[in-house]
C-alpha cells in the first residue's frame, strides 16, 4: 500500500449532479449554441447578484473587458490607466482595443490601484480608469469615482475574481460604469470558462450584445417573428458568445454561491489564525468595509526568505502553490515602463496557497503544517 498522499490542489471547482442535470435540460431543449434562453436566464439572475440593471454573458472575461472598452469608445491613441498588479489580460484588453495601458502602482495592503498614483498619471490622452479587484477584494472605488468624475473619465471594474464581494455594502459589479467577471475554473463560480459584462447603462450592454454576435442582434431576438427578419451588419463584430451549456452550469453555480463563499471564508479564517505568528509571512488584509470572496489567498513572504525556494519546498510535500499574480508593467509585451515599486515587490514576494471550497479540514491542516515548517526552515 502506497504512503504517497494525494496533492492538495491550489484550486478546485465545486460541481456535481446538479450541474449535470442542468446540462441535460439544455440538451433536451435543443438549443446548445450561444446567447440562447439559458444565457438570458443567467443574465437576469447575475444582474441581480451584482446590483446592476443589465448583464451580458461572454466567452471569457478577456472578451468582456475588450467589449467594454469598445462600447466605451476607446480609440487608438487613447490612454487607459490600469491597476498594475493583475493577470495581464487586463492590460492586453486595452492593447487589443487599440489604446495604451498606463499602469498605476498599488497600495501595499490590498494590492489594488493607489488612487493617488491613478490621479498622477492622468494626461490629456487619458479616457478612463480600469481598476482591478485583486484576488476578488474591491479597491477604493469611491475614490476612483471621484477622480473619474473630476476629470471627465469613465470607470471600468475588472471584477474577474470578485463574484459575491462587496464594497461598503454595494456588490462588486455595481461600482463603476461597467464591470467584467470571469467564470474560469479557478474562480469562485465557474463553468470552466466564461465571463460576463454588467452595467446599469442599457446603451452600453445593448451595444456590447451586438458586438459579441458579429455586429447583429443574437438569433434569440428573432425567435417567433411573424416575418423573415434578415439582420444587417453595420459595424465589425466578434463571436464572444457563451454557450447555453455553460450558462446552465452557471445557473447552478449561482445557487451554490452562498455556500461556496462561506467555505472559502472559513478556510481564510483558519489560515489567518495559523500564519499570524509566523514572522516571515504576512497574511492578506480584508478591509472592514468590504466582504472578500477569497478567490485566492496570497501570503507575502519576508524579503530575507526566498519566495521561490519556499514554493519549491512546499510543492515537494505535495501542496500546490504559485506566485500571486503579475506586476504587469514588467511584462515585455508592454514595452518600457516607469518602475512601480510596490507592485514589483508584491510580484517578487507573494505566494498563493490552496484556496477553494472543496478543501477538507485535513487538507487545510496539511497546508498549514507544510507552509509553517517550510518557512521556518528557510528563516
Amino acid at each position: 500500500m502506497s504512503d504517497v498522499q494525494e496533492p492538495v490542489l491550489l484550486g478546485k471547482p465545486t460541481v456535481g449532479e446538479a450541474e449535470l442535470a442542468a446540462v441535460a435540460e439544455v440538451f433536451r431543449s435543443g438549443w446548445l449554441a450561444g446567447a440562447g434562453p439559458a444565457c438570458r436566464r443567467f443574465e437576469e439572475r447575475f444582474a441581480q447578484l451584482t446590483g446592476t440593471a443589465h448583464a451580458l454573458t461572454t466567452s471569457n472575461c478577456g472578451s468582456a473587458l475588450f467589449l467594454g472598452l469598445k462600447v466605451l469608445g476607446v480609440q487608438p491613441g487613447d490612454e487607459v490607466i490600469v491597476g498594475d498588479y493583475t493577470f495581464p489580460a487586463t492590460g492586453h484588453a486595452v492593447l487589443q482595443a487599440g489604446a495604451k495601458p498606463v499602469f498605476a502602482d498599488v497600495l501595499p495592503d490590498v494590492w489594488s490601484a493607489d488612487p493617488a498614483a491613478v490621479e498622477a498619471l492622468i494626461t490629456p490622452r487619458t479616457v478612463g480608469i480600469l481598476a482591478v479587484d485583486v484576488a476578488g477584494q474591491p479597491g477604493d472605488f469611491d475614490e476612483y469615482r471621484a477622480i473619474a468624475d473630476n476629470h471627465g473619465l469613465w470607470l471600468f471594474e475588472d471584477a474577474a475574481c470578485a463574484a459575491g464581494a462587496t464594497y461598503r455594502t454595494r456588490p462588486a459589479g455595481s461600482l463603476a460604469d461597467l464591470a467584467a467577471f470571469s467564470f474560469h475554473g479557478r474562480k469562485g463560480i465557474t463553468a470552466g470558462e466564461g465571463g460576463a459584462l454588467v452595467s446599469n447603462r442599457e446603451d452600453l450592454i445593448a451595444h456590447a450584445r451586438k458586438l459579441h454576435t458579429y455586429g447583429i442582434e443574437p438569433a434569440i431576438t428573432r425567435e417567433g417573428s411573424g416575418a423573415l427578419p434578415i439582420p444587417e451588419f453595420h459595424e465589425l463584430g466578434y463571436n464572444f458568445r457563451l454557450s447555453d451549456i455553460q450558462a446552465a452550469i452557471m445557473g447552478v453555480q449561482l445557487d451554490r454561491l452562498p455556500d461556496l463563499l462561506a467555505a472559502r471564508r472559513s478556510v481564510a479564517k483558519r489560515y489567518h489564525e495559523a500564519f499570524a505568528d509566523v514572522g516571515a509571512l504576512t497574511v492578506p488584509v480584508e478591509l472592514p468595509d468590504r466582504e472578500h470572496p477569497w478567490q485566492a489567498y496570497l501570503l507575502t513572504v519576508a524579503p530575507e526568505v526566498s519566495r521561490d525556494a519556499l514554493a519549491l519546498r512546499i510543492r515537494e510535500q505535495g501542496v500546490q502553490c504559485n506566485f500571486g499574480t503579475y506586476a504587469s508593467h514588467l511584462q515585455p509585451v508592454y514595452g518600457a515602463q516607469e518602475p512601480l515599486p510596490v507592485s514589483a515587490d508584491a510580484f517578487r514576494r507573494q505566494l498563493a496557497v490552496p484556496m477553494h471550497a472543496e478543501l477538507t479540514d485535513a487538507e487545510v491542516e496539511r497546508v498549514v503544517t507544510t507552509v509553517r515548517e517550510a518557512t521556518l526552515a528557510l528563516s
